[in-house]
């Protein structure tokens, strides 16, 4: 996410001169944009954790399904009435859990279409999930049939429910792509960028133009990406530090280590990065 923002770094360097730095202009039209663009991160942030829920609880709905499907398919082997009782018994489990990846399915729906995440695939993967598990309602009904018949035949059985195993793993491994997505997304989301380094050598990636920062044109293959969930510190190795971008003086620390040199401690990463995912570090 990139949010071009103004500060006023212009002093004069003129030995004779004696005047004061001035302070940085503030964009408050910026700052308020930041605000709203926050709040639409943190709802998506809410929003795609709710799904990754249900998309969790179908996954293990599919899991212990598959293993009803093992324990009807070994019982075939077995004994008569027993060997029937199994497999009437598996299967019963494998309609219930059915029954509740459907609702979880029409849960995981209503999530997508109340959220403001765009979820064109995940519609298409829901749709298919729908007529997966409609499909399986008609084989569960036939397998039933089968096992009403005095002269109940295992090998077609068998066939059936190798048929609705390779229905419900390729049901699972869409499921488990979709998931990945939603994943991938939510790390986009907490992803910001970092820079540090001396006038010239910022000047020359046209990151510091005219004393101002973050202006068009700059090289944005210059800064160093980074997950704020998971990296709090960053060492700028250097004796002298200013940030350049706004971040609240309360959300961090500059301290030094055993070379004295500085470190960046961010102590509240949530308000650090909310105005800018953009970090930008003058150093001597």
């Amino acid at each position: 996410m990139r949010k071009i923002l103004f500060f006023a770094v212009c002093a004069l360097a003129l030995a004779s001169c004696k005047e004061e730095p001035k302070a940085p202009l503030v964009d408050t039209h910026q700052i308020e944009v930041n605000d709203s663009l926050q709040k639409i991160i943190d709802q998506r942030d809410n929003e795609i954790n709710e799904m990754m829920a249900t998309l969790n609880e179908i996954q293990e709905g599919f899991r212990l399904i598959n293993e009803a499907e093992k324990r009807a398919t070994l019982a075939k082997d077995g004994e008569g009435a027993d060997k029937a009782s199994q497999i009437k018994s598996n299967i019963q489990f494998i309609q219930d859990r059915m029954k509740t990846n459907r609702e979880l399915i029409e849960k995981l729906r209503q999530q997508l279409n109340e959220s403001s995440v765009k979820g064109d695939e995940l519609k298409k993967t829901i749709e298919a999930m729908v007529a997966q598990l409609e499909a399986k309602d008609k084989q569960l009904e036939e397998l039933r049939q089968m096992l009403n018949d005095k002269d109940l035949r295992i090998t077609e059985m068998g066939e059936a429910i190798n048929v609705l195993n390779n229905d419900v793993a390729d049901l699972k491994n869409e499921s488990s792509q979709k998931s990945q997505t939603i994943s991938e997304q939510d790390k986009q989301l907490n992803t910001a960028y970092y820079v540090f380094g001396t006038k010239g050598e910022l000047k020359e990636q046209n990151i510091l133009d005219k004393g101002e920062v973050l202006r068009s044109n700059y090289n944005k293959n210059y800064f160093t990406k980074i997950d704020i969930r998971h990296q709090s510190e960053i060492k700028l190795y250097s004796k002298s530090a200013k940030l350049l971008t706004p971040h609240p003086q309360s959300s961090y620390r500059l301290d030094k280590d055993a070379s004295n040199q500085y470190i960046l401690r961010i102590t509240d990463p949530k308000q650090f990065w909310h105005s800018s995912k953009y970090l930008v570090v003058l150093v001597k």
